[in-house]
């Protein structure tokens, strides 16, 4: 990646609804170079997809849940069964694999009330294979960035 595509990330992932011709412009090359750029950093991985970030509190979801759960065994029979079940659920919204810590996978789910987050943890009580789950209800998101860093991207 040289300095162009870097100008190029830094932008879309701040605006994915910028033009082309605007992207091209602020990068200062033209419209079919940028473009076929744009085209390569998607095929090589560097771009997943584009997306519109939604509000979730205006979208009656204020609830944000950590939940962590440690497992007794990890087979690959396991994970393949929790990454369908996860997969499953669109109130879980991201979950990790850990190391270091007193859980092996922290989950982080979304809802409407506390009271739906209870429901929706009794069903996953009936599905999971666990030692322990404990959960961390988020009092306030002081910070939410879905823009990466892009400083330690070597120019060429």
């Amino acid at each position: 990646m040289d300095k162009v595509d870097i100008e190029i990330l830094k932008l879309i992932q701040t605006n994915a609804e910028l033009s082309l011709a605007e992207i091209s412009r602020r990068v200062g090359v033209s419209k079919t170079p940028c473009w076929n750029r744009i085209r390569k950093l998607e095929e090589i991985g560097v771009i997943n997809q584009r997306a519109t970030l939604l509000n979730r509190k205006s979208l009656d979801l204020p609830i944000v849940v950590f939940l962590s759960i440690s497992v007794g065994r990890h087979s690959l029979e396991w994970t393949a069964r929790f990454d369908k079940l996860i997969s499953s659920y669109d109130q879980i919204i991201e979950v990790h694999r850990l190391t270091g810590s007193g859980a092996d996978y922290m989950l982080k789910i979304v809802a409407a009330s506390i009271e739906d987050y209870d429901s929706f943890q009794q069903v996953l009580i009936g599905k999971i294979e666990f030692t322990s789950m404990s959960t961390s209800v988020s009092l306030q998101e002081m910070k939410y960035r879905v823009e990466l860093p892009l400083k330690q991207l070597a120019v060429s």
